[in-house]
């Protein structure tokens, strides 16, 4: 088996300096504060492309014969690796050909196609794309590029550690996304490779935990389905190739649910002015369930690649799931002046009304009870209780619905 070198991590560290920002690590007081620990944000979203996967595709590229190059590249990607490929396939002057499944975000489509690449969208997640783009690859003599099971690209990657490292000698943990394995494979490869006590943790969607899976089992295993916001590591098989670094080199894997990411993404946006796609949170999103206290801890913020209706979406429920945006029920008479009443008891709060809902048909005794339903932006949980509280004071008995924006 071919073995991850440091001589080869050195190697690829000065090839990806031609085209990779080195993202300075950005102390955070706010996730410092929430989990007391001292965190650190690697910000790989202020990539030229976006993301940490442009370090792996141009060494892995660098690595080829002229002859390869020259067959064209094809490989599949839900986004970010595909941008990777085509960048370093335009600055080495070759065809890239990219297979993105149907549901990628539109941002990465076009940013890809920007980029020179041509892209064809087929199938429902990245297995089925990938699929595709060897099938390509074996009917069109392509040099394929895997984003992530190939031990070139996953050295490229693991440039982000000697970064880390280089900046912070003393650092404790180092926490990777983990989608196929192959930023995994590398940063905690080369982690322990320059101070085995470093404590590198992987971390999955709950929706899509093939890594988990696989160690557990001691062997690669494959997920039914996957179901992850965090589109960038919906992955269903993980590497083989990898596999073996990633048993012996990660310290313990943690999965989060979408809706952690959900309030991650708000939290990022509103404490550091950044937007970090949904993957790239996924280590945000992990810091509290990482049970260490007085640690230097690295969150690695793998890409920002998000389109702007995903975007609305995720702070919409971010507002909702914080408490910020809340809607309630209340049952009153169909009689003049019932409206006021309500809306000066929810003002004598400061809550803002956001929408308001009036069902004169929820009964058929109109004069006995309509319904009001009532859309609140709140500062919080204590706001929401206390807006709830002058209701019911007030002779209302106003329940939580889902709120709708």
């Amino acid at each position: 088996m071919k073995e991850l070198s440091l001589d080869k991590f050195e190697e690829a560290y000065e090839v990806v300096k031609e085209v990779a920002s080195e993202t300075k690590l950005v102390y955070s007081d706010y996730f410092s504060a929430q989990t007391d620990n001292k965190v650190y944000l690697k910000p790989e979203n202020m990539q030229l492309t976006g993301a940490y996967k442009l370090r792996g595709a141009y060494y892995k590229i660098s690595t080829l014969s002229e002859e390869e190059r020259g067959r064209g590249l094809i490989t599949a990607s839900a986004g970010n690796h595909a941008q990777g490929v085509a960048y370093a396939a335009k600055c080495y002057g070759v065809k890239a050909v990219i297979v993105m499944p149907t549901t990628t975000p539109l941002i990465k489509v076009n940013r890809t196609k920007g980029y020179g690449a041509e892209v064809i969208l087929q199938g429902d997640v990245y297995d089925e794309a990938c699929a595709y783009a060897y099938q390509l690859a074996e009917e069109k003599g392509y040099t394929f590029v895997h984003p992530f099971d190939d031990l070139d690209v996953a050295t490229g990657q693991g440039t982000i550690a000697m970064e880390i490292i280089k900046e912070l000698p003393l650092v404790d943990y180092i926490l990777v996304p983990i989608g196929g394995g192959g930023l995994a494979t590398g940063v905690s490869t080369l982690a322990k490779l320059l101070n085995p006590k470093i404590k590198v943790i992987g971390v999955e969607p709950a929706g899509a935990n093939c890594m988990q899976e696989s160690i557990r089992a001691g062997k690669v295993t494959t997920l039914d389905h996957v179901s992850t916001i965090a589109d960038g590591t919906a992955v269903k098989t993980p590497g083989t190739t990898i596999f073996p670094y990633l048993s012996k080199n990660l310290d313990d894997i943690i999965t989060v649910e979408d809706e952690e990411l959900v309030v991650a993404f708000l939290d990022m946006v509103e404490n550091h002015k950044m937007i970090v796609e949904n993957s790239g949170l996924l280590t945000v999103a992990a810091l509290k369930h990482l049970d260490v206290k007085n640690k230097k801890i690295v969150s690695i913020l793998s890409g920002g690649n998000m389109d702007v209706i995903t975007m609305s979406s995720v702070v919409q429920q971010g507002l909702v799931l914080r408490d910020r945006i809340f809607t309630v029920s209340v049952l009153l008479p169909d009689k003049p002046g019932e409206l006021t009443r309500v809306s000066g008891i929810i003002a004598k709060q400061n809550g803002n009304v956001i929408k308001l809902e009036h069902n004169q048909f929820v009964s058929i005794n109109r004069s006995a009870a309509v319904e009001l339903r009532i859309t609140l932006e709140a500062y919080g949980t204590e706001h929401k209780e206390q807006i709830i509280k002058a209701l019911h004071e007030n002779g209302y008995q106003p329940k939580v619905v889902r709120a709708s924006i």
